[in-house]
C-alpha cells in the first residue's frame, strides 16, 4: 500500500460532509424561497444543479476544498501530488456514486470500512479517482498561512 501523508479518517470526513450538507440545504432553501416562495420543495427545482457543481467544481477551483472540508482542515488531493482536476472529480463523484447506487449501498458500506481500517484511509471513490483526503495544505495555500 502506498504511504500517503496525513490521511483524514472517517469521522472528520463525515463531519465535513455534514457541514457541506447544511451549507447546500441553506443555499438551495434561500434560492427556492426567493424564486418559488417556499424554503423546502417537494419536487425537483432548477437549483438541483448546485450540488454537483459544489462537489465537483469547487474542489477543482479551491485546491481540493469544499466549505465543510475547509472548516475541518482537510482536503481532497491526488495521490501523485498533481493538481486536482475535473476528470478526477468526475470519477470520484459520478462514477463512485454510480457504484454505490448499483451495489444498493453495499459499496458505500465497503467504503466506510475502507476509510476506517485502511492505513491510507482511501475509499472506493478515492481508489477510482486516484485521490485521498488529507490534512496537508496545498503548496499554494501553505505559503500564505
Amino acid at each position: 500500500m502506498q504511504q500517503l501523508d496525513s490521511p483524514a479518517g472517517f469521522w472528520i470526513r463525515l463531519i465535513a460532509l455534514f457541514v457541506d450538507g447544511i451549507v447546500l440545504m441553506i443555499t438551495v432553501g434561500i434560492m427556492t424561497s426567493i424564486v418559488y416562495g417556499q424554503f423546502f420543495m417537494e419536487r425537483e427545482t432548477v437549483f438541483e444543479f448546485i450540488e454537483p457543481i459544489y462537489f465537483i467544481i469547487l474542489p477543482v477551483l479551491w485546491a481540493g476544498y469544499t466549505l465543510g472540508k475547509r472548516a475541518m482542515g482537510i482536503r481532497i488531493a491526488k495521490i501523485d501530488g498533481t493538481k486536482l482536476g475535473i476528470g478526477a472529480m468526475l470519477l470520484r463523484e459520478i462514477v463512485g456514486g454510480l457504484i454505490y447506487v448499483f451495489t444498493f449501498g453495499i459499496g458505500l458500506i465497503v467504503s466506510i470500512f475502507m476509510v476506517v481500517f485502511r492505513e491510507d484511509k482511501r475509499s472506493l471513490h478515492d481508489l477510482i479517482a486516484k485521490t485521498y483526503v488529507t490534512y496537508n495544505k496545498p503548496y499554494e495555500l501553505s505559503q500564505y498561512s
